[in-house]
């Protein structure tokens, strides 16, 4: 059965291997597929991670804001058959990200949701407040005009 891999992306430039344990790497290594919120940006992170299946052979399919829930559910045979990375633009998948929608489709469809360990920019901010974390609540980010 497929593998729905939630795949961390770096926050900063060149921190890989501060940040990303081996085996993660190396889960991200096999993978041939991945549903990304930037293409750009997720083929540039693939090849900084020196993945060895040239990123021209690589299948991706975008999910952003923009995606519509037909275009979500067209993803499912692909999720069906092939193990599967999703990333977002930076940090983890799946919060405050569309890569979300995705998530809740694979466990709609009994596909195995897999989330690996990295960077979440939310937690670090969390951990570094010395607010009382048993009281956090997310409510978003704040906007980027007024």
């Amino acid at each position: 059965m497929p593998v729905l891999y939630l795949t961390p992306t770096l926050l900063s430039e060149n921190t890989s291997s501060q940040v990303l344990p081996e085996h993660v790497i190396k889960i991200i290594h096999g993978l041939k597929q991945f549903v990304v919120e930037d293409l750009r940006t997720a083929r540039r992170f693939l090849s900084k991670l020196n993945h060895p299946v040239p990123i021209e052979s690589l299948q991706f399919y975008e999910l952003n804001e923009h995606t519509t829930e037909k275009e979500i559910a067209s993803l499912l045979p692909s999720l069906q058959t092939f193990d599967t990375g999703v990333m977002s633009e930076a940090g983890v998948p799946g919060v405050a990200d569309p890569g979300a929608a995705v998530v809740r489709l694979a466990h709609a469809n009994g596909i195995k949701v897999v989330p690996l360990v990295g960077p979440s920019s939310i937690l670090m901010a969390l951990m570094a407040s010395g607010l009382n974390g048993q009281t956090f609540a997310f409510v978003g980010y704040l906007p980027k005009t007024k």
